[in-house]
C-alpha cells in the first residue's frame, strides 16, 4: 500500500508526464478529430487530367461523363500529347486519361478503342475506385455504341500503373516508417533540450550571453546522426528491396538538412516549458504522429476532406512525405516542384521567426526579473 500511495503521489506531482492528462485528451482526439478528418474510406472528386486527341463530340461527352462521376473531377483537358507523369507533381493530379486520334470513328465503326489510363502508384489504394468507375463508363458507350450502329463497341481502358508499378512496400509502408520512426527517435532526442539545459545551470549563462542561434547550433549533431542513418536505411532498401529513386538524390538530401532542422526548432519549442527531459518527451505526439498518418503516405490523400489536408502541413513529416512522393518517386526536379519547395522555406521561415521571437522574450522576462532581485 505504501508502494501504492508514493506512485500516485508522483503521478500528480508534475515530475514526470502527466498521464492523467495525456490518456483522456489522447482518447477524446483520436476519436472526434479522426473520426471527422477520416469519415469516408473511397475516392471522392480526385483531380484527373485528359488529354483529348480526337476533338469531337464521343471525346466530349467522354470529359463530362469522368466529371460527372463521383469519385473524379476534371482538373485541365489537354489537346496535345504530354508526357503524363508531369501533371503528377505536387500531387496536381492522380490519373491521367488519354483518348485517342480517331475514337468516335472507331467507335462507331465497331473497331477496337484503347483508351489510356495513366494512375499514380505512390499508393496502392489510390486509383482503384478511378479504374472502376472508367470500366463502367466504357461498357456504357459500348453499350450506346451498339444501339446506333448495330455493332457493339471494342472500347477498353488499357491501365498504366507508374511510379510503383510492381506495389513494392518498399516504396510504401517501409518508407514511410523509416522516415516517420526516424524523426520521432530524433525528437526524442531533442525535446528535452531546454529542460536539460536548465538542470545542468547553463540556461542562465544562455540567457545572460547567448542568442537563438546557439540554441539552433545544438540541433547539428544530431542532425548528423540521422541523415547518416536515413541515407543508411534507404541504401539498403535501394539494394535489398528495390526501392524506387527516380529523381534527383543530392536534391532530396539537401532538403533533409531543412526538415530535419525545422522538425528540430519544433522539438525544441514544444518542450521548451516543461518540468524535465522525461515530461517534454511525451509532447513528441503533439507534431510528429500527425504527419504520420494526414501526409498520404499511410492512406492516400483524397481519403480526408481538404480542411484536414490543410491542417496537415503544420506536421513536418507532411512535407517530408511530399518530397519523397515527389523527388524520389515521381522524378520531379527543383523546377518542377518550386512552388511545393518555395511553401516549405516559408513553413520554416514563421518556425524559425516564433523561435526567435520566442527566446528574446523568456530572455527579457529572466533580464528583468533578475535585475528586480538585484535591487
Amino acid at each position: 500500500m505504501n508502494s501504492l500511495k508514493d506512485e500516485i503521489h508522483f503521478l500528480f506531482s508534475g515530475r514526470g508526464m502527466p498521464y492523467e492528462k495525456v490518456s483522456l485528451i489522447v482518447a477524446i482526439v483520436i476519436t472526434v478529430f479522426f473520426t471527422a478528418a477520416m469519415g469516408y474510406n473511397y475516392t471522392r472528386d480526385v483531380n484527373v487530367v485528359v488529354v483529348d486527341l480526337d476533338h469531337s463530340r464521343t471525346s466530349q461527352e467522354m470529359v463530362e461523363m469522368v466529371n460527372s462521376s463521383r469519385h473524379m473531377k476534371v482538373g485541365t483537358v489537354i489537346y496535345t500529347p504530354a508526357d503524363p507523369k508531369t501533371f503528377f507533381y505536387e500531387d496536381k493530379a492522380y490519373a491521367v486519361i488519354c483518348l485517342p486520334k480517331d475514337l468516335e470513328r472507331d467507335l462507331y465503326s465497331g473497331q477496337s478503342v484503347n483508351i489510356g489510363l495513366y494512375c499514380d502508384y505512390t499508393n496502392i489504394a489510390l486509383t482503384a475506385d478511378i479504374q472502376t468507375a472508367m470500366n463502367e463508363m466504357t461498357a456504357e458507350l459500348n453499350a450506346m455504341s451498339a444501339e446506333s450502329s448495330g455493332s457493339s463497341g471494342g472500347l477498353a481502358v488499357s491501365t498504366r500503373y507508374l511510379f510503383n508499378p510492381s506495389s513494392s512496400t518498399s516504396n510504401s509502408e517501409t518508407e514511410g516508417f523509416l522516415f516517420f520512426f526516424s524523426s520521432m527517435f530524433f525528437t526524442f532526442a531533442t525535446i528535452g533540450m531546454v529542460p536539460r539545459l536548465k538542470l545542468e545551470h547553463k540556461w542562465e549563462a544562455l540567457m545572460e550571453n547567448g542568442s537563438p542561434f546557439d540554441l539552433m547550433m545544438r540541433i547539428l549533431p544530431y542532425m548528423g546522426c540521422l541523415i547518416t542513418a536515413l541515407m543508411v536505411g534507404m541504401a539498403i532498401l535501394r539494394v535489398w528491396g528495390n526501392m524506387v529513386i527516380s529523381g534527383n538524390f543530392l536534391l532530396f538530401m539537401g532538403l533533409q538538412i531543412f526538415y530535419i532542422w525545422g522538425v528540430g526548432m519544433m522539438s525544441i519549442l514544444f518542450g521548451w516549458t516543461a518540468a524535465n527531459p522525461g515530461v517534454a518527451s511525451s509532447r513528441m505526439i503533439l507534431f510528429i504522429p500527425g504527419g504520420f498518418i494526414l501526409g498520404g503516405q499511410t492512406a492516400p490523400l483524397v481519403f480526408i476532406p481538404y480542411w484536414a489536408q490543410v491542417l496537415s502541413h503544420f506536421f513536418p513529416l507532411t512535407w517530408e512525405f511530399h518530397f519523397v512522393r515527389d523527388i524520389l518517386m515521381r522524378g520531379a526536379g527543383f523546377g518542377d516542384i518550386m512552388q511545393e519547395i518555395g511553401a516549405f522555406f516559408l513553413y520554416l521561415l514563421a518556425i524559425a521567426a516564433f523561435f526567435c521571437l520566442r527566446f528574446e522574450k523568456v530572455r527579457k522576462d529572466y533580464l528583468r526579473e533578475n535585475a528586480v532581485k538585484v535591487q
